[in-house]
C-alpha cells in the first residue's frame, strides 16, 4: 500500500453551489493548504454567518502510471459538514457528518498520464438537516476541509480494516483477539490459517511488537502466532500507557499485497455500579470537556496543535480524562492521549435537537462512523450513543446503542443527560450536574438521578453556564469560580457511586449569539482560549504530586475589595502544608483543609489567620489579649465593622471597657495587621512545606518590574503531512512571577522567515494573557517573531523550521 497526502496546492473558492461546482470560473480562487478553514475568524464580536457558505476545493493532479490496474481510494478526515467528492466532472460519492471521515473509491474515474481533476464541494451552513443542526447550538461548527487528506494505492485485493480486541485473563495475560476485514466485504475472525470464501492463494501473516512513542519503538521483536494464545503483556494504564502494534499483511501466492498496521493497547475498562475499573483498580475520573477549536482559525488546526491539547490536559491540568463534546475529535488527538494515557469519552455529534426521520437516520449512521474509525483507541473508555441533553427517544437511542454494541462488543456506552430518571438504554448513565450554586451541595447523589443502581454513573459536565468566568473578572470572582470547581470534584469523590466527573470544560470557546457574553465567546473555561490558566486550572493541577503546585488565590491588594475588606485567602497547593510571613515575620502554619473538603486528594488550604502571635511580638500584649484583638480584628477585616458577629461586638467591648483600648487604637491595629490601609505595603510570603522541607515560595509584594513570559508550544516546526503550527502564550507578569491581572496591554507582532502570524498582528492582553498561532509556508530555514508592547520589553522568538 502506497499513502500519499494530498494537503498542499488546493484552490478555493467561495459561494459555489454543489451543481455549479464542477463547471465554475476559478479565476478569484485563492491557493490553500489543508486543514482548512472557510473563513479565519476575530477573536471575538463577529458574526457567525461570516463562515458559513457553500464553497469549493479544487485540485489538479496527473495520474501516475503505476495507478494502473490499481485501486485509488481518497480520504477526507473531517469536511463540515456536509460534502460531496467530484472527479472529471463525475460525482463519486457525498457525506453527511462534519465530524468523521470518508473515503471514496477514485479508481474508474482516474486518466492516467494525463491531468485530472479533483473537486470537493462544502457546505458549512448550519441551516441542514442533519446532526447538530436543527436548532441553537452552544458552540460554533466551523467549516471547511478541517482535517487532512490523502490518498490510498492498493491492490485490488486488499486489507480493508482490523479491529484489535485484547480479552484480559490477568493482571498482564491476555489473549488476543482481531477481526480483519476485507475489501470483497469478508471479515475474519481471529484468522486460523483460512480466509473463507476467497482466492485459495491468499494469506495473512499477523505480527505483534510493543511501541514506545510515535516515532520509536520499545521492542523491535516481532511476535507470532498469536491469535487464541495467552500472552503476557505491558498493561495500558493512565500511569503507563504501553502501546502495541498489530501488524496485517496480505499474502497472495506468498507475496506481499498490502499490509495494515494497528495501534492499540492492552486493558480492560469497565463502569460498574460501584465506579469505574482500569485493569482492575478502582479509578476516579477526574476530566475536563474539550471543544476542538481554536482563536481565527476554528476547526483547521494540524496535528501538532492536536497534540499540544492532550499535553495540556494531561501534564498541565493534570486531568486523567477529557469528554469530546459534543462529537469525534481528531485522529492526532486521540493517538496523543493513547501515549499519554488519558482516559476518553468520546461521543455522536448533536446537541439537545432531534430532527425528523432523516435527521435521525443521519444519527444512527453516524454512531457507525465512530465506532468503526475510533475503536482501536485505548484511550478510549466509553461511547456516547445519544445526542446530548437531548429528551428520551427510546426507539432510535435502541438503534444508536446496538449499532455500537455490534460493532464493537468490547467497551461500555452511555449517552449525556440533563434530566433526572431519564430511561436508561445504554450501559453508564452521564448526568450534566448544573446543581451547585455556590450554596448548594456539590452534586446530585446518584440515587435521586438515576434509573438503575447497578450499572455505572459519571456526572458529565458541571460548573459551566452556572458561573462563567473571565480570565478578567474580578478576583474575587475567580476564586469562586476555583472553589465551585473544588466544591464539586470533592463530592464526587466522596459521592457513593459516582465514577467521577467532567468539568465543563477545559478553555474558553467561541460560540453563537444565543449564548455566552455577547461577544461570541462562552467564558467557561478553565484556561482562556489561547490554553492560559486561570485561577481553576490550579485546582486541577494540585491533585496529583507529580509535580509542586503553589498558587496563591489572592494579590493581597485591599483595594480590590469593596470597602477595603479582604475575602478568605486560600494556598492551592499539593503540599502538605503551607507557612505564611508578613514583612519576613512568620505568621502561622496551615495545613489542608479537610472540614470543607473532605474528600479531594489535595485541597485548597485557607490562610485564615494574618496575624499569628505578632500582636504578642510587636505590641507586647498578652497571648489571651492578642487572641481577643486578633478575633476581633479578623472579623472586621471580613464583615466589616457594621456586620460583625455578636463574638466579636462583645469582645471588642470588653477590651474598650476593660483594656481601655480606644477606637483609634482599634483602627490603628485594624490598618497595621488587616487593612494595610494608609501605611507602607505589606510584603506577603508563603512557602509551600512538603515532608518538613520548603518545596516552593510565592510572594506577593508591590510589582516594580513588569516581564512578558512567552510560552511556544515548540521552536523547530517540522513540515510532514502539511503544514506545521506552534502556540505562543503570553502572561503579563511582575518580577516575583506573579500574574498582572490587569494588565491589557496591546502587543504587536512581526515575523521574518518562513512562517506567518495566525491571526492579526495586534492584539491585546485580557486578563493580563493573551497568544497567538505561527504557522510554516512550505519552506525550510531560520525564523523569528517579534513582541512589542509600552512597558514591557520586547520579546524575541527563535524558531527553525524543517521541511
Amino acid at each position: 500500500m502506497s499513502r500519499i497526502y494530498w494537503n498542499n496546492d488546493w484552490l478555493f473558492l467561495e459561494n459555489v453551489s454543489k451543481e455549479k461546482c464542477v463547471c465554475v470560473n476559478w479565476d478569484d480562487s485563492k491557493s490553500v493548504r489543508l486543514p482548512h478553514t472557510t473563513k479565519e475568524t476575530p477573536l471575538h464580536y463577529f458574526d457567525e454567518s461570516m463562515y458559513q457558505m457553500e464553497c469549493a476545493y479544487k485540485k489538479t493532479f496527473v495520474g501516475l502510471e503505476e495507478w494502473k490496474n490499481k485501486t485509488v481510494l481518497l480520504t477526507v478526515e473531517a469536511a463540515g459538514h456536509v460534502s460531496a467528492v467530484f472527479l472529471n466532472g463525475v460525482l463519486l460519492g457525498e457525506h453527511f457528518n462534519g465530524y468523521t471521515s470518508f473515503s471514496v473509491d477514485m479508481t474508474k474515474e482516474i486518466k492516467t498520464g494525463e491531468e485530472n481533476e479533483l473537486i470537493i464541494w462544502v457546505n458549512s451552513n448550519e441551516n441542514q438537516n442533519i446532526p447538530p443542526f436543527g436548532k441553537v447550538i452552544d458552540y460554533m461548527t466551523f467549516g471547511g476541509l478541517y482535517r487532512e487528506v490523502y490518498i490510498d494505492v492498493l491492490e485490488n485485493e486488499y486489507i480493508s480494516d482490523v479491529f484489535v480486541k485484547p480479552e484480559r485473563l490477568g493482571d498482564g495475560r491476555y489473549k488476543l483477539h482481531a477481526d480483519v476485514s476485507f475489501s470483497n466485504g469478508i471479515t475474519v475472525c481471529d484468522y486460523d490459517g483460512v480466509i473463507p470464501n476467497t482466492n485459495e492463494e491468499l494469506s495473512l501473516s499477523i505480527k505483534l511488537k510493543q511501541c514506545g512513542s510515535y516515532e520509536e519503538n520499545k521492542n523491535d521483536l516481532w511476535k507470532t502466532d498469536l491469535f487464541l494464545k495467552e500472552l503476557t503483556v505491558n498493561e495500558w494504564s493512565i500511569e503507563n500507557p504501553n502501546l502495541y502494534e498489530l501488524q496485517v499483511s496480505l499474502l497472495k501466492a506468498g507475496e506481499v499485497i498490502d499490509v495494515k498496521s494497528v495501534r492499540f493497547g492492552f486493558r480492560k475498562a469497565s463502569f460498574k455500579a460501584d465506579g469505574f475499573y482500569l485493569n482492575g483498580q478502582k479509578v476516579t475520573i477526574r476530566g475536563l470537556n474539550r471543544h476542538q477549536s481554536y482563536p481565527y482559525v476554528g476547526y483547521a488546526s494540524p496535528k501538532s496543535m492536536q497534540i499540544e491539547d492532550a499535553r495540556i490536559l494531561k501534564e498541565e491540568l493534570k486531568v486523567n480524562a477529557v469528554r469530546t463534546s459534543h462529537y469525534p475529535q481528531s485522529h492526532h488527538f486521540l493517538d496523543a492521549c493513547d501515549e499519554l494515557g488519558l482516559l476518553v469519552f468520546t461521543e455522536i455529534p448533536g446537541w439537545q435537537h432531534l430532527g425528523d426521520k432523516q435527521w435521525k437516520e443521519q444519527a444512527v449512521i453516524n454512531t457507525k462512523e465512530m465506532v468503526l474509525q475510533y475503536r482501536n483507541h485505548p484511550s478510549i473508555i466509553l461511547w456516547g450513543t445519544r445526542i446530548n441533553e437531548s429528551e428520551d427517544e427510546d426507539e432510535l437511542y435502541t438503534k444508536t446503542n446496538k449499532v455500537a454494541k455490534e460493532l464493537d462488543s468490547t467497551r461500555q456506552t452511555s449517552g449525556v443527560r440533563f434530566i433526572q430518571k431519564s430511561n436508561l438504554i445504554e450501559d453508564v448513565y452521564a448526568f450534566n450536574d448544573f446543581s451547585h450554586d455556590g450554596t448548594t451541595r456539590g452534586c446530585q447523589p446518584k440515587s435521586k438521578t438515576t434509573t438503575d443502581m447497578n450499572k455505572g454513573f459519571l456526572i458529565s459536565e458541571f460548573n459551566g453556564h452556572m458561573f462563567p468566568t473571565k480570565a478578567f473578572d474580578t478576583e474575587d470572582k475567580r476564586v469562586e469560580h476555583m472553589l465551585r470547581h473544588a466544591r464539586v470534584m470533592d463530592a464526587y469523590y466522596g459521592e457513593a457511586g459516582i465514577a467521577g466527573g467532567f468539568g465543563w470544560c477545559m478553555f474558553d470557546y467561541n460560540t453563537h449569539k444565543d449564548f455566552g457574553s455577547g461577544d461570541r465567546i462562552c467564558y467557561h473555561g478553565v484556561m482562556d482560549a489561547f490554553r492560559n490558566p486561570k485561577m481553576a486550572a490550579y485546582l486541577y493541577e494540585a491533585q496529583t504530586n507529580d509535580d509542586v503546585v503553589l498558587e496563591v488565590t489572592s494579590a493581597m491588594e485591599v483595594g480590590e475589595h469593596p470597602a477595603c475588606l479582604l475575602p478568605d485567602v486560600y494556598a492551592i497547593t499539593n503540599a502538605d502544608s503551607v507557612k505564611f510571613y508578613k514583612n519576613g515575620k512568620f505568621v502561622g502554619e496551615f495545613g489542608q483543609d479537610k472540614k470543607v473538603f473532605k474528600n479531594l486528594p489535595n485541597s485548597p488550604i485557607i490562610i485564615d489567620d494574618l496575624i499569628g502571635n505578632l500582636m504578642e511580638e510587636d505590641e507586647g500584649f498578652s497571648h489571651k489579649m492578642s487572641e481577643e484583638v486578633k478575633y476581633i480584628l479578623m472579623a472586621a477585616g471580613k464583615h466589616g465593622l457594621s456586620n460583625l458577629p455578636l463574638k466579636a461586638k462583645l469582645l471588642a467591648a470588653k477590651c474598650i471597657a476593660v483594656r481601655h483600648m480606644s477606637m483609634s487604637q482599634a483602627v490603628e491595629l485594624y490598618n497595621k495587621y488587616i487593612g494595610n490601609w494608609g501605611g507602607e505595603a505589606t510584603v506577603y510570603r508563603f512557602e509551600a512545606i512538603k515532608n518538613g522541607e520548603v518545596v516552593k515560595v510565592v510572594e506577593k509584594s508591590p510589582m516594580k518590574t513588569p516581564q512578558l513570559e512567552v510560552k511556544v508550544s515548540h521552536t523547530t516546526l517540522k513540515e510532514e503531512n502539511t503544514y506545521d503550527m506552534a502556540s505562543v502564550r503570553i502572561r503579563a507578569l511582575s518580577e516575583k512571577g506573579n500574574l498582572l491581572d490587569f494588565a491589557n496591554e496591546p502587543l504587536s507582532i512581526s515575523a521574518s522567515g518562513p512562517i506567518e502570524i495566525v491571526g492579526p498582528k495586534l492584539i491585546s492582553l485580557n486578563g493580563g494573557m493573551g497568544g497567538f498561532y505561527i504557522k510554516t509556508k512550505g519552506e525550510p530555514g531560520k525564523a523569528s517573531v517579534i513582541i512589542n508592547s509600552p512597558g514591557f520589553e520586547t520579546q524575541t522568538i527563535e524558531l527553525n523550521v524543517e521541511c
